[in-house]
């Protein structure tokens, strides 16, 4: 059994001197990640501090059988998540954290090729003009000011099934114009519904 693995058996039964030492351990590494995706010194601090506070309260449900290092990280993608869609409500600041990601991919899959952010922006508003206007004021409610469909339905004055059918329509058109910036799309608008 290795140190961290002892570290965990202690951290399970609620010793606080293994749960330092683990964050000793592994809050470098978890704050290069987080940097690397959010590159905010603020934002990297705290979900670092949140994923550590998530592991003492969840101390008692760590499987010893499996790797902290994976469980630790996992944790901490999860509150990169929470945060993307937390700041979902700022396009500009989430198109950003997106092309992050990607680039961060791109890196570990060994691909060069690097997005430029004015470009996908600029890519996006020409797709945006291939939608009716009804169809881009729904997508830029829904999509970029996190809008929920039944709250487009009441403020629009229309049923639920249509903004779901623009949105639809929408979403389709725009995808197929994004071109080689499909991945980035889909990262930041496909998964706010």
């Amino acid at each position: 059994m290795d140190r961290t693995d002892q570290y965990v058996k202690k951290l399970i039964t609620g010793s606080y001197d293994a749960f330092t030492s683990l964050y000793k351990i592994y809050a470098p590494q978890l704050y290069a990640y987080v940097f690397s995706l959010m590159r905010s010194k603020s934002a990297t601090n705290d979900i670092v501090q949140e994923t550590f506070v998530k592991i003492w309260v969840k101390r008692e449900e760590i499987r010893i059988d499996l790797s902290f290092k994976s469980y630790l990280f996992t944790i901490a993608r999860n509150q990169l998540l929470n945060e993307f869609r937390r700041q979902v409500r700022n396009p500009v600041f989430s198109d950003y954290v997106s092309l992050q990601m990607i680039e961060q991919v791109e890196a570990e899959s060994g691909i060069e090729q690097a997005i430029d952010f004015d470009e996908f922006n600029r890519r996006l508003q020409w797709a945006k003009q291939k939608i009716s206007p009804r169809q881009a004021q729904i997508f830029e409610m829904n999509k970029e000011q996190g809008v929920s469909v039944e709250e487009i339905a009441a403020q629009l004055n229309i049923k639920e099934q249509v903004v779901r059918n623009q949105l639809s329509v929408a979403l389709r058109t725009i995808r197929e114009e994004m071109g080689h910036f499909m991945l980035l799309f889909v990262l930041f608008f496909m998964n706010n519904d």
